[in-house]
This record gives C-alpha cells, structure tokens and sequence, in this order.
C-alpha cells in the first residue's frame, strides 16, 4: 500500500539478508566519510562557525543540486547542525534578490561565496522546499530563515504563481529552466509533490496533486518500454531532447541516458515506495535493471559502463559516473511489493552493498546518488508529517 497509508518504511537491505547493526552502521559510516573523511572522498566543507557548504567536485563551485541534497541527507538522518550550515551558507551567498531571477537561487557559486551564475535551476529549489518542509516537521521552526516552512513555502508559491514560474502552468511538468519549454525527466518528483500538498500552503493542495498526477504521467512517456531508459533532457512529449542549439548551449548532448537520467529510476521507485501510485515503476524498473545486468566491465579496479541511447544503442564512450548507475538501480528494487523483490533486484542491491564510496575528482555526483541509495534501501529516506 506505501508508505503513506501503512506508516512504515522498508529496509531492503534487511529483506535480503544484510543485519540491522551493519545496516546502520554503513549508513552513517558513509555520511561521515562524505561529511568529515579524508579529503578524496569527502564532499563537505564548514565555514566558520555556523556555515558549510557541498561542493561538486568535478566543476569545483557550489551548486543547489548539491546543497538541497546535503540537506535533504541531514533532515533525514537527524543533522541539525550540518543542515543549518547548509541552509545559511545557501541563503547568505546563493539567494537572489533583484532581477527576474529574484526569489530563487543561483545555481553555482565559486567556494568563496561569489555567485558563477545569473540563473536558477528547479531540481535544486524542489529539493530545498523539502528539505525545509521536513525540517520543519522534524525539528519544529526557529526564527529568520530557519523558521524552515515559512521559507519553503514562499519558494513554493513564487516557483508556481511568480512571473517566471518553475512549473508549467498548462502541462505542469517541471521545467528545465525558467522560461523554457522542455524537461529533464529526473526532475519529476511526484513524491514530493504529493508530500507539498500535505504540508505546503493549503490553498495550492489540489495544484500539486494535480503536479504528481501529470508527472507520473510524463514518467510513462519518456522511459523507453524496452529497456527502461529516458533521455536526460526531453521534449514535453518525453521524447528525448534534439535541438540543435542544446548541445552547444548546456555542453553537449543531452538526448542519451547519461548522468542527470541515471536519477529518474531511482525517483521513480521511491515514489513507489511512499505511494504505490502505479505497479508500472515494477515493470520499469525491471527492464532497466536486466538491461544492465551484464553491461558491468572492471577496468582497472573501477566499474565502468558503455554508454548507451535510450533505445539500447550503444555509443563512443564510457559513462562518467558508473556508481551512480550502481547506486540507482539498485534503488530500484524499491519499486516492488515486499516479499516479492525479483532476482535481478536482489542482485542489484548486493551489488551496490559491495559498492565503496568513490574517490577522486569525481567522486560529488556518485556518491550523493549513493548516500540517498543507502537511505532509501535502509528505510531511512522518509517524509515527516
């Protein structure tokens, strides 16, 4: 029935065989290897007595991607402090005040604080209004910008009723960016959705179930039925994105299954968990994890993948972030009914059990998807009500 109507979260890891103890024990291991390890492994940085920020190592700036999922990792694992670091670090250098990105955050700074960027990127404000929405619950709210429902709320309401508006207001798909007209499927987050109806403003209730309905929906559209893939960035129709001035602008293309679709699956079954909304997200998540069953090469001690179109063709090249697609589809066994996870799901769960943390230059982008894996398949990536 999901989460929301029983009350209680599964830990897939247990299901499988894996006790309590090690569970637990892995889990926070692996926060603080990403909070306070070594410095090839680690991703967050304090400033100061009461600031702190996540930093993408690849790109070497800050972004709201990350800096919504170091909070949303806190608020679910009780870190109060590590999260306020977060959040005042977030709206001290990060928030923009004028121009018509006014309202919203801009989506990568420099590790001073500078600002890299005029523009705000949507999967960044959802995960922050969650974030904070959880807080809210988990903690209660204190003052100025830690009075955490008051500030996700008023995000909330400007990303839907502002004059540059996150969603559409006609499909009510995400947007990729303000102002433009196409998607990045791991955007959709019907999860959250439905949890913002619960617990944001009560006269937008009925618009956000409407949200995760239609997101759901897109969902079907842009996964490929064969193997379960979607496109990183997608036309409305959730046909994968093929303009020409795409790869030029955001840096190459876009219409593949590649870094930002790896997340898609993992939403998808986290939803499941929560809602049980579909017993499509079973169906889905199978055919992509038996697509990949065998894909897995070691080369040199590291996992790598080839990198396919979302159709099964493969393509020149190799995967930038093959423990994210370890992490993600191993997240996708989530997307079944307790005590009857298939073969190949448990099999993906294992895999990633054996998993370590990734080191490296690379390292930001696999394990975060790998912290929110390990969350979810403990039982431990729950909303607050």
């Amino acid at each position: 029935m999901g989460s929301f109507k029983t009350g209680k979260f599964r830990n897939v890891f247990k299901e499988v065989g894996y006790s309590e103890a090690d569970i637990n024990a892995k889990l926070e291991q692996m926060f603080q290897t990403m909070f306070y390890g070594e410095d090839d492994v680690r991703v967050y940085y304090p400033v100061g007595d009461d600031m702190g920020y996540m930093t993408d190592t690849g790109n070497n700036d800050v972004r709201t991607e990350g800096m919504s999922y170091g909070m949303m990792m806190c608020v679910q694992l009780d870190k109060k402090e590590e999260f306020d670091r977060i959040w005042k670090w977030t709206r001290t250098y990060m928030f923009m005040g004028d121009d018509q990105n006014a309202g919203y955050f801009c989506w990568s700074n420099n590790l001073d604080g500078s600002k890299r960027a005029d523009g705000a990127a949507p999967d960044g404000e959802e995960f922050f209004a969650m974030a904070l929405l959880f807080a809210s619950r988990r903690w209660g709210d204190g003052e100025g910008i830690f009075e955490y429902s008051r500030e996700a709320k008023r995000l909330l309401d400007y990303a839907v009723h502002g004059d540059d508006p996150m969603w559409d207001p006609e499909n009510h798909y995400i947007k990729f960016v303000t102002g433009c007209d196409w998607t990045d499927p791991s955007y959709h987050l019907p999860h959250f959705y439905e949890m913002y109806a619960e617990l944001g403003d009560e006269k937008d209730k009925e618009l956000w179930k409407l949200t995760a309905d239609e997101s759901r929906k897109f969902l079907k559209k842009a996964c490929n039925s064969v193997t379960g893939m979607n496109a990183e960035y997608a036309e409305y129709d959730g046909s994968p994105i093929n303009r020409p001035f795409i790869a030029d602008v955001f840096g190459g293309r876009h219409d593949w299954f590649y870094s930002d679709a790896y997340r898609t699956i993992a939403n998808i079954a986290l939803d499941y968990s929560w809602f049980e909304a579909d017993d499509w997200a079973i169906e889905i998540a199978q055919k992509l994890r038996l697509f990949y069953a065998d894909k897995c090469e070691i080369v040199d001690g590291e996992p790598t993948y080839p990198i396919y179109e979302i159709d099964g063709t493969q393509v020149e090249g190799k995967v930038l972030h093959p423990y994210a697609l370890i992490a993600t589809n191993a997240m996708s066994a989530l997307a079944s009914k307790e005590g009857e996870m298939s073969e190949d799901a448990v099999v993906a769960v294992k895999q990633f059990w054996d998993l370590p943390l990734r080191t490296g230059v690379r390292r930001y982008y696999d394990n975060c998807l790998q912290l929110f894996a390990m969350m979810a398949l403990s039982g431990n990536y729950r909303f607050f009500m």
